[in-house]
């Protein structure tokens, strides 16, 4: 499992976005980064910076997921058909972590981890607890038994400033299946990612 960092407020202020859309991000108040030095004035990023800036933006959505699993997710996108940055988040979208927070399951896709780490979690009526498993179309992920009545998962369904995106659809409240892998114009973002940047990142 991977072990998050930093807090996910954290990389709000540091990317300067609000980029789960939750109501209560600092970034709502404070535009600027965290820590002691975070008022200062920013200087004009470099492409470098700019390419960087964009894949921690990118991976800090997906969980801050591990440095080695996103390479590794860029290097297997780069080597299928198609167009690479495209192929990056129809793989990052195919995360079992992901599509449990797409599902509306959890209320964070740290919370989505955890869910399916603490074995919460089936597919296709088996029990996994591998959040970075690849869900295949026609996948069906549900909740066990014990989840459903969790109030993690009953305040995340709750939850106005989500809805549940055309490519996995629900089935009652406890059920949905992963219907295709979606492209990039079909992924909920709350604010613009920009995976392009990222291939030019890692292919420097």
């Amino acid at each position: 499992m991977t072990k998050r960092t930093s807090s996910k407020y954290k990389i709000d202020r540091r990317m300067g976005e609000n980029i789960w859309g939750r109501p209560k991000s600092p970034v709502n108040r404070r535009d600027y980064g965290p820590g002691q030095h975070g008022q200062r004035r920013k200087g004009k990023l470099s492409d470098y910076g700019i390419q960087l800036r964009a894949k921690q933006k990118l991976k800090g959505y997906y969980g801050d997921v591990t440095e080695k699993q996103f390479k590794r997710a860029y290097k297997e996108a780069s080597s299928m058909k198609g167009d690479t940055s495209q192929n990056l988040i129809g793989l990052l979208e195919q995360r079992l972590d992901m599509v449990v927070y797409r599902a509306k399951f959890a209320p964070t896709i740290f919370a989505a981890r955890q869910l399916v780490s603490h074995g919460h979690i089936r597919v296709n009526d088996v029990k996994c607890n591998v959040a970075s498993r690849k869900v295949q179309p026609n996948d069906v992920v549900s909740l066990s038994d014990k989840a459903k009545e969790m109030l993690l998962v009953i305040e995340a369904q709750s939850l106005p400033e989500r809805e549940i995106p055309e490519y996995v659809t629900p089935d009652g409240t406890d059920k949905v299946t992963y219907v295709r892998v979606p492209t990039l114009d079909e992924v909920p973002y709350p604010v613009t990612m920009e995976p392009n940047l990222v291939v030019e990142f890692y292919s420097r």
